[in-house]
């Protein structure tokens, strides 16, 4: 070997080292709140398939309950998080800044009260035992507002505090004496696939209100931008992956929540992901018709006690475009 060879070739191998670790450096350590709704696993996606690391991401998602995410962001654990609409109000209202930045996905009979059978509408739970998670949750808020739609409150039901799947197993089990249940996928199929414990009476395709949407805090916004480019960027590949390989996607997906391919298909059959177009289409005039209802609803049940002054700056589509 030459002089010349046996200098270069270990100051080309040091080189690509350092621009190895110079690139791994430069990746954006973002921590990522979510809980295990099937509408929320194209995040799982992105970060097992590589996709959040092709976008300079150095991603970790925690599995964090809805009632206690906001602590999590409160206290730095976490920058961003996925969550339903009205809980960014709540959020927002109690003192933890945060901001939304995309749609991910909408139910679509996903979510919903499951009843005794002999329970066969809603009406019919004005006096029964109905588990649902705290307040200022989705499943929470979701029971208010369908029972608002039939002339109900909450104060007409004895409410149970339970998270969605220790709900769908106890009212499963027949554990608890409960009459109902709110849950959601894949929580909900337990239900679907034991018609003798119970059945559907409402859900969010009858009442669609179950929108979920992915934010992060104006700190992490301000100081990252190309990181929350890549975030937002990330979401829309990890829908086109999906397009492109199904079987692939969903065995991805369902691992993370313990279901098989065939099973998580089945579970996101009943809800609908959001693309560009139903981003733009959203925050264009349906989440501000919905804002106005829902800060109503969240006030009249006392889970906030004053609504945002500007709830448009709940949201930001800057880096939709």
């Amino acid at each position: 070997m030459s002089k010349f060879r046996r200098f270069t070739a270990p100051f080309i191998a040091s080189a690509v080292l350092a621009a190895s670790a110079a690139a791994q450096a430069q990746d954006t350590k973002v921590a990522i709140g979510i809980s295990g709704w099937t509408g929320f696993a194209p995040l799982t996606l992105a970060k097992e398939a590589g996709i959040f690391k092709a976008n300079g991401l150095d991603v970790t998602i925690q599995k964090i309950p809805q009632k206690d995410r906001h602590l999590a962001i409160a206290s730095g654990d976490i920058q961003c998080a996925a969550t339903t609409v009205e809980t960014w109000i709540v959020w927002n209202a109690n003192g933890v800044a945060t901001t939304q930045l995309f749609k991910m996905d909408q139910g679509m009979g996903s979510d919903g009260i499951v009843a005794r059978n002999t329970i066969s509408k809603v009406v019919d739970l004005k006096g029964k035992t109905v588990a649902a998670s705290a307040p200022g949750t989705n499943p929470h808020f979701t029971l208010a507002w369908i029972l608002k739609k039939n002339g109900l409150t909450l104060k007409d039901v004895n409410l149970v505090t339970l998270e969605p799947a220790p709900a769908a197993n106890a009212f499963v089990a027949g554990t608890g004496s409960l009459d109902a249940a709110v849950t959601y996928e894949p929580y909900l199929s337990l239900v679907r696939d034991k018609p003798e414990a119970g059945k559907l009476i409402a859900d969010s395709l009858e009442y669609p209100m179950v929108f979920d949407t992915f934010g992060c805090t104006p700190k992490f916004i301000k100081e990252n931008p190309k990181a929350v480019k890549g975030l937002v960027e990330s979401y829309f590949q990890a829908l086109d992956m999906i397009a492109k390989d199904k079987t692939k996607a969903f065995t991805i997906m369902g691992a993370d929540v313990k279901q098989t391919a065939e099973q998580f298909e089945k579970s996101q059959s009943k809800l609908k992901w959001a693309d560009r177009e139903a981003n733009k289409k959203f925050f264009g005039g349906e989440i501000q018709a919905f804002n106005k209802e829902a800060a109503a609803l969240l006030l009249e049940i006392g889970v906030i006690k004053a609504a945002p002054a500007n709830m448009d700056t709940l949201f930001d589509t800057t880096f939709l475009n």
